[in-house]
């Protein structure tokens, strides 16, 4: 037997080895906080920076917040913003309740058609919303017009209304559209998690169905409804592409960023604008986070299941509820269609493809299409590999406290950043050619990269990258910190376990990850609209482009393109995340 003197020598290595591992997982982590720091923080204080200073550079402090203010022309944007903001959620997050109540709490058929059809507007660059209602309810619009007095003609009577679509109108409309399935997500998670005995109690004591919804469901999901609340309110209050088409002269604080920064070149007053629309964002973001936070220690450890609800009336409520809000999506998706294939709107509605050739538009054309999915599968690539193995040094190391608490604030940070105010800070971090560090000029080593591709896939992380951050945290929570424990005690250097233990068991989130990635890369505007180059045009900007120019038909056609790009890509993903999932079965079975 093997005395203890025998086996100092082992002990000695692997405690060498164990030091130097935890050096390693410092030296990686510290790389990420620096990442981070140069992606989220130093441009967010450039823009700061910037908005103390007038337009020669000049300290002039809070002048410009005053100049804003005290203009009403700039200052009735904010309550504007505010206004839609409100009135938006009211409506979208009501719609998205009683649609994942249906879905996750009766037994109505055609769930996942449902589920799959309110997924749909996440396709689609928001811009796409607003073109689309102008066909729909605009001056030439198919309901404005009777369906272009079809009604009066063979029925004897006119439908025709017009609903002033231009304005508040326009802008509540297409954020409807927008944030309901971002609701609609929020809440069906919170509705899953209920437990049945709640209800078991409530019915033996004889409560209502009225009064068991307002004692046991919506006290049982209300963190997830105030979740649902604030995350409709900040993708409100930031949208810029809806408010840009259907907007008119109804200015809110995202288009007052855009015609101040390419419209006046007024960049000061740009950067002030960001600050102010940056605000409010923060402190929504900061109420869902102690929401969130407040969730999770609520959690019950052991739930029993609901039952979907079966009862014939209850079931026929949610079934009619659901198709009619299918229907209005179909109907919106089916106009943006037809609305592209149109050789004249309204004067010759016979179908072609003249619109999807876009030669002689502005934009880009294909090529921007193209400039598009490659900006996209570079954001998947790099994005999903930053992300999960960033969250797996934060989730997964031991010690390092502070290290790891500072990484986890600048992971969730990018997720109160509007993608408007990202796109312009980056414009002043990384296209200046010096920093001014105390009368010093230090030469920008970022600089090469700004007008190339490299800084749309920049943008496009840390625009989604909470998101992701917060995904590839919850997969690798599920996985016992044992595998960690075991390999430190075998000597096994922890990357060998990253690659053959957590990454293959965590494919599918991964998958996921990547998908979440692509698709809003493909559809974002307000991030990259300031980043572009005449030599990288994009599909997205290509579509604000040609709507600046009225060429209103490829516009829709270039959406649907984006929209058409996006599903085959949701279902190679969601293929090959079915495949990896049963693989990371075994994985995690022949792992433990």
């Amino acid at each position: 037997m093997p005395t203890r003197a025998d086996t100092a020598p082992l002990r000695t290595a692997v405690s060498e080895s164990l030091f130097s591992e935890r050096r390693l997982r410092a030296a990686l982590l510290l790389l990420a906080v620096l990442w981070l720091v140069c992606a989220v923080v130093l441009p967010m204080a450039q823009i700061a920076g910037i908005s103390l200073r007038n337009d020669h550079g000049v300290w002039v402090g809070l002048a410009n917040f005053k100049t804003y203010f005290t203009n009403p022309a700039l200052s009735t944007s904010l309550w504007n913003s505010l206004y839609v903001s409100a009135a938006t959620t009211l409506v979208s997050v009501p719609l998205a309740f009683v649609f994942a109540y249906a879905l996750t709490r009766t037994d109505i058929p055609l769930k996942g058609f449902f589920r799959g059809l309110a997924m749909a507007p996440l396709f689609a660059p928001t811009l796409l919303y607003g073109i689309t209602l102008v066909y729909l309810f605009g001056r030439k619009g198919l309901v404005t017009t009777g369906f272009f007095g079809f009604f009066s003609r063979v029925l004897g009577f006119d439908p025709s209304v017009d609903i002033g679509l231009y304005g508040k109108v326009g802008i509540i409309l297409s954020e409807i559209i927008f944030t309901f399935p971002q609701a609609m997500l929020i809440l069906s998670i919170a509705l899953r998690a209920t437990d049945a005995r709640l209800y078991e109690a409530a019915q033996a004591l004889g409560a209502s169905r009225i009064r068991t919804f307002f004692t046991v469901t919506l006290p049982g999901v209300k963190y997830g409804l105030l979740s649902a609340v604030c995350v409709s309110l900040i993708l409100c209050f930031t949208d810029f592409g809806a408010p840009k088409v259907v907007g008119g002269q109804f200015n809110v604080l995202a288009t007052d960023i855009y015609k101040q920064v390419i419209g006046q070149q007024n960049f000061a007053m740009g950067a002030t604008v960001s600050v102010v629309l940056l605000l409010p964002t923060v402190l929504a973001f900061l109420l869902d986070r102690l929401v969130q936070r407040r969730q999770a220690a609520l959690i019950v450890a052991k739930s029993v299941p609901l039952a979907p609800c079966a009862a014939p009336w209850t079931r026929l409520f949610h079934f009619c509820f659901c198709s009619l809000i299918s229907l209005g999506l179909l109907v919106f998706l089916g106009t943006a269609l037809f609305a592209s294939l149109v050789k004249v709107w309204p004067y010759d509605l016979s179908l072609s493809l003249l619109h999807f050739r876009f030669e002689n538009m502005g934009g880009g054309g294909y090529d921007a299409l193209s400039n598009s999915i490659r900006m996209s599968l570079y954001s998947a690539v790099a994005g999903t590999t930053v992300t999960f193995f960033s969250a797996y040094l934060i989730e997964k190391s031991r010690g390092m406290r502070s290290l790891r608490q500072t990484a986890y604030f600048l992971s969730m940070a990018p997720l109160a950043l509007p993608g408007l105010v990202i796109g312009l800070a980056y414009i002043f971090f990384f296209n200046a050619p010096t920093w001014q560090l105390a009368g010093f000029a230090i030469p920008n080593p970022f600089n090469r990269i700004y007008g190339t591709m490299a800084i749309l896939v920049l943008c496009n992380m840390v625009h989604f990258y909470s998101v992701c951050f917060l995904t590839a945290t919850t997969a690798l929570k599920q996985l016992d910190k044992e595998f960690e424990a075991v390999s430190e005690s075998m000597g096994v250097p922890f990357y060998k376990t990253f690659f053959r233990v957590t990454a293959p068991v965590c494919l599918p989130a991964i998958v996921e990850i990547g998908q979440f990635y692509f698709v809003n890369s493909m559809a974002t505007v307000s991030a990259v609209i300031f980043l572009y180059s005449a030599d990288i045009p994009l599909a997205s900007v290509a579509v604000a482009n040609m709507d600046d120019a009225g060429d209103i038909a490829p516009a829709a056609a270039m959406s649907v393109l984006i929209v058409l790009v996006n599903i085959v890509a949701r279902n190679v993903f969601g293929f090959v995340s079915a495949r990896l999932s049963h693989r990371s079965q075994s994985w995690s079975k022949r792992a433990s």
